[in-house]
């Protein structure tokens, strides 16, 4: 019988995949056999011939789980899920089934076992899967992973306890997370005042990092739909500033940041060629992470040649500035398996930013 820990989160985005990228790199170095399941799968993806959750994907390829694939994504949820179940057509027994018979047999090849929830305690109680129930069906105790701060962090964790404590499950660890360093401490100590009565441990996850946090080329290629023109390399810098090419040409250099993804309507011909001509120089091709082209007007073709000898990442569009500038301002960026900076990051601040002994003993 293997030792479980469910991964769960207060809500989206606090970094549950980060963490469970974390634990199996650290469990592997006092258990033999690691395993992962997402037991409610809501984002898939076709994946070695199988349409499973995209953290399941993403785990079996980064840690060569491949003999897994079939028991990491035993419940996968489509757009008309919700519908017939509601109309009668499914029941929550029917889709408990294939998750028993994947625990059972992930249990058994196990020494160490990480069960990954999907958003707060609730998500998927609609069909009566809910993270909270998923966590007490199972016997396994919850480590709760949160966002900064403390505030915030207080109203939300006690908001998803009462769905773990109604479901039966045993949440054991609070983990926050993306802490801002210098505040780290601090925001840690008032959150262990906070929850000095809980039967739960807080335990500090990672530090904020803005390399985990923005979007790579090839990420917001993919997040707009777009065709990235740009080599294998360049698709994978990392966009930390995101800027919108409206002022005057010169204006908008002298603004220019590390790592600016730049917004610049077709329109703007000067700016376009101004800023392919500074890609050719390396102080202004650190500055210069890539260009986004909105707009209904078409690149002029000498504008388009400019660009492409200069060899600057760009992706083009019909729709509007306003509309690019904020689907990329608004999206918070994912890791992809291809994004091998960000993951070998992931398991380097895992050795000194968590506290796996702490955490293996706690459940």
């Amino acid at each position: 019988m293997s030792k479980k820990i469910f991964i769960a989160a207060t809500g989206q985005d606090c970094g549950k995949t980060t963490t469970s990228l974390s634990l199996i790199h650290l469990a592997r170095k006092k258990y033999k056999r690691v395993g992962f399941i997402k037991p409610f799968g809501p984002k898939l993806i076709s994946y070695k011939g199988r349409q499973i959750d995209m953290d399941a994907a993403l785990i079996s390829h980064i840690y060569n789980l491949e003999d897994d694939l079939e028991y990491m994504s035993p419940v996968v949820v489509e757009s008309h899920t919700t519908r017939q179940f509601l109309d009668g057509e499914i029941s929550t027994q029917q889709l408990y089934e294939p998750l028993d018979r994947a625990i059972a047999v992930l249990e058994k090849k196990c020494d160490f076992l990480i069960i990954e929830g999907a958003g707060h305690a609730g998500v998927g109680a609609v069909v009566g899967l809910s993270n909270a129930q998923v966590a007490a069906r199972y016997q396994a105790p919850v480590l709760l992973v949160t966002g900064g701060g403390v505030g915030h962090v207080i109203d939300s964790v006690h908001l998803n306890l009462a769905l773990f404590r109604e479901a039966g499950a045993e949440v054991r660890i609070l983990l926050p997370n993306k802490l801002i360093p210098a505040k780290r401490t601090s925001a840690l100590g008032y959150l262990e005042k906070a929850f000095a009565s809980q039967p739960f441990k807080v335990v500090g996850g990672f530090n904020y990092s803005p390399i985990l946090a923005d979007p790579t080329l090839r990420h917001i290629a993919k997040l707009l739909g777009l065709q990235l023109h740009a080599t294998d390399e360049q698709s994978l810098r990392i966009a930390h500033h995101l800027q919108m090419g409206a002022a005057a040409t010169q204006r908008v250099v002298d603004l220019l940041q590390p790592a600016t993804m730049l917004v610049v309507t077709s329109s703007r011909d000067e700016l376009l060629v101004m800023l392919a001509s500074l890609y050719h120089m390396p102080e202004f091709q650190s500055k210069i992470a890539g260009l986004v082209i909105p707009g209904l007007s078409p690149v002029a073709d000498i504008v388009q040649r400019i660009l492409k000898d200069a060899g600057i990442p760009y992706m083009r569009t019909t729709a509007t500035t306003a509309d690019v500038f904020s689907r990329i301002r608004e999206d918070v960026s994912k890791i992809g398996p291809e994004d091998y900076q960000k993951i070998s990051l992931i398991q380097q601040l895992a050795e000194t930013e968590l506290c796996f002994e702490t955490i293996d003993a706690l459940i």
